[in-house]
């Protein structure tokens, strides 16, 4: 079993955090963002962007994704996702396509700028131990300052990532 539903499992965290959003019935892919981060990010312009609030779930036992919003607002918009990929996968890409794209999660949470939320401390080591065994990939979708998502993606860095991401446009 992986390090996330370990996790998720054994602490309780998925349906002790907040109430369901759905009942089991009507599960969807929907269900189960409850593991809540809040970290802010190197955007592509050299700015620091957010804290941006991630809302996660296990999706495999090598990945968790994670819906990312600008603020805790039920109206906030979805700007990016995501991806927390085991080290030992995400580290089979080439070196250039790592380096411009992933960071290393272990190195942002010894800076102390991620804040995992919504449980006991306890619980909240026991996930930022979890996640320091990943890199992470984010995939900006809804520029800032701009009325829509317009098709442009950027690639925000982790603050402690040596170098910002990438650009790559429509």
């Amino acid at each position: 079993m992986n390090q996330w539903l370990r996790v998720i499992g054994l602490l309780g965290i998925i349906g002790s955090v907040s109430a369901p959003v759905h009942s089991a019935e009507q599960a969807s892919p929907a269900t189960g963002y409850d593991i809540h981060v809040q970290v802010p990010h190197m955007m592509p312009d050299g700015t620091v962007g957010g804290p941006f609030h991630h809302y996660c779930k296990g999706i495999s036992d090598q990945i968790l994704q994670c819906l990312l919003f600008e603020s805790t607002d039920p109206k906030a918009k979805l700007v990016a996702v995501e991806y927390f990929v085991a080290k030992d996968l995400a580290r089979k890409l080439p070196a250039i396509q790592w380096h411009r794209h992933f960071h290393d999660h272990q190195a942002e949470i010894a800076t102390g700028r991620l804040q995992v939320l919504d449980v006991p401390e306890e619980q909240a080591k026991k996930v930022a131990e979890a996640a320091a065994k990943t890199d992470g990939v984010i995939y900006h979708l809804w520029q800032h300052g701009k009325e829509f998502p317009d098709g442009t993606v950027t690639f925000p860095q982790a603050i402690s990532h040596p170098f910002p991401g990438l650009t790559s446009t429509k």
